[in-house]
């Protein structure tokens, strides 16, 4: 085969894969503009070939899907299921996240370190869900104050001002799933009380569950 021709092959099989990808991972056009910057029209240009793939298209693509970019253009006949985590630090915490691609929900474990840390709240658009692997975490959601241990999720709405942290007993492990504004986990707790200790949920109280 002529280097013109395979180049040509490789070229017309990318707007194809680049849809299989997307569509396998249940990420809408509308996610992955968001996630590259590059437009809603652009982007089903591309998948339907009618756009010619370049590096300055490709690459943002690769690092939405978090895929190396040579399986854009020639992908192997198995993926590499694993994870290429890539640790963060944010405000002190580690942060790892766990999601491939794209989308309205990600997930995360964070490391908050024993370090104790005066609470300062904040608001922001979205839902979060968060589950305690080790240690304890200190919970802050609006006049709730509470303790969340191994085990304990809590699910709030994040447009409630809130912070969470250590205790200061030592370090906390956790998992993070946030979404957009309206994705949920359905979970619902006990809270403790800042000045009276752990009591039950009264309705319409902290949106919390402790699982054991």
């Amino acid at each position: 085969m002529e280097p013109t021709s395979a180049i040509t092959r490789a070229l017309t099989e990318v707007g194809p894969r680049l849809k299989r990808l997307r569509t396998q991972r249940g990420v809408t056009l509308a996610a992955l503009s968001e996630a590259t910057g590059i437009s809603k029209s652009t982007l089903s240009r591309l998948e339907s070939g009618q756009r010619r793939p370049s590096l300055e298209l490709l690459l943002p693509i690769s690092q939405a899907h978090q895929v190396p970019l040579d399986e854009l253009v020639g992908a192997p006949e198995v993926g590499d299921p694993r994870i290429r985590i890539t640790a963060k630090r944010v405000n002190g915490n580690t942060i790892l996240p766990l999601t491939r691609q794209p989308g309205p929900l990600q997930t995360y474990k964070m490391i908050v370190p024993a370090t104790p840390s005066t609470p300062e709240l904040c608001t922001h658009e979205g839902y979060e869900w968060l589950y305690v692997l080790s240690g304890r975490l200190r919970l802050v959601l609006a006049e709730h104050d509470l303790i969340l241990g191994p085990g304990e999720a809590a699910e709030f709405d994040t447009r409630l001002p809130h912070w969470f942290g250590s205790t200061g007993e030592g370090p906390v492990e956790l998992l993070s799933l946030f979404g957009r504004q309206g994705e949920r986990m359905h979970v619902r707790a006990q809270h403790r009380s800042r000045s009276k200790g752990e009591s039950e949920a009264a309705e319409g109280g902290a949106p919390l569950r402790r699982t054991r």
